[in-house]
């Protein structure tokens, strides 16, 4: 039998021995990917917040046999199509951050690189799982798990395109203990607060549907009083936000954490503003997709407030740096050097 060609038995590895993007390259690569990691929740947003959820009734397909449907079935179905076909979008930018990552020259990464990875396999599944949300009529805990999923996947984006600034060391912390464990608590309470608000979401007035043929169920509480459970977190957050500014204040912490929190104190306030005007404006759909991008900005504010309390230096102590790694051109050995 015949030996398959190179491109084929190791596609990335055949590439790599052929293209090495700089280290900006790889940066902009891995930005792309985290950039269509919050966009696909933005317009996610908007097939529900316009009523599109079923725009296309079944999955994979969008309506019977045809896979993208006619304009005949509306502009419900415009907007569905357009989101569904933005997942190859995220598929492709996924796939340069993957590919830009193997070909660096200062491979092997494979801790990077499984990072890589792991945001195409959590697009993967959550497209599957947006199959699930119209297959169960937008069952309301699916999709609310369905935002989740969105928020794991920048989560990993944002770790990939942070890493892609460090080098491979061991972390060595910037501040100390008590910090590290407020900035946890932080994480966690802002973890908790996006929770709170997919049951918002869950339980409030746009369904995600408008065919009529129906009535999408809905969580069963009421909206007003888990949208102050969510308003109270909120609160909590910002004032946890504000305890870690003056503690890392207090103990002359290094100027990035800092920055960083101060960062993530100012997306708060914004996305404070826009909670609270449309709760008072009944919920306008364009505010509430623009609350949804506040909550995916606040998210990776707070990763980035976590990561900024260590540093991965390139080398380990000893180690010394590769030329490459520090983008310098590698050079000939002198014929007299023995």
């Amino acid at each position: 039998m015949p030996k398959l060609p190179e491109i084929a038995r190791n596609p990335l590895a055949f590439i790599a021995a052929r293209w090495t993007p700089s280290s900006v390259a790889v940066r902009r690569a891995a930005l792309a990917a985290l950039v269509m990691s919050v966009v696909i929740v933005i317009t996610g947003g908007a097939v529900r917040l316009t009523a599109s959820g079923l725009g296309c009734p079944t999955w994979p397909t969008c309506s019977g046999d045809s896979l993208l449907g006619t304009r005949e079935m509306g502009i419900h179905h415009t907007i569905e199509i357009s989101n569904r076909m933005l997942t190859y979008v995220l598929c492709a930018t996924v796939g340069w951050a993957i590919i830009a990552i193997r070909s660096q020259p200062e491979w092997p990464r494979r801790g990077l690189y499984r990072l890589a990875w792991a945001q195409f396999w959590v697009v993967v599944f959550n497209a599957v799982w947006g199959g699930l949300t119209v297959l169960t009529k937008l069952n309301p805990y699916v999709v609310s798990f369905h935002f989740l999923l969105s928020a794991a996947l920048i989560t990993v984006a944002t770790l990939t395109w942070q890493r892609l600034r460090e080098g491979d060391a061991s972390p060595r912390p910037l501040v100390g203990k008590p910090v590290r464990q407020l900035g946890q608590l932080l994480a966690t309470a802002s973890a908790l607060l996006i929770v709170v608000g997919t049951l918002v979401s869950g339980a409030g007035p746009h369904p995600g549907d408008s065919s009529g043929s129906f009535k999408v169920r809905r969580i069963d509480v009421d909206w007003k009083t888990i949208a102050q459970l969510h308003a109270d977190f909120a609160w909590v957050v910002v004032g946890l936000t504000v305890a870690l500014w003056f503690v890392l204040r207090a103990v002359d912490a290094p100027i990035g954490p800092q920055h960083r929190v101060r960062e993530l104190f100012l997306v708060l306030m914004g996305q404070g503003v826009i909670g609270y005007v449309q709760y008072f404006t009944h919920l306008p759909a364009a505010l509430v997709d623009l609350h949804m991008f506040g909550a995916c900005l606040v998210w990776i504010a707070v990763l980035r407030v976590l990561l900024s309390f260590r540093e991965r230096p390139l080398t380990e102590p000893g180690e010394s740096v590769p030329s490459a790694a520090l983008g310098a051109p590698r050079l000939a050995e002198p014929s007299g050097r023995k």
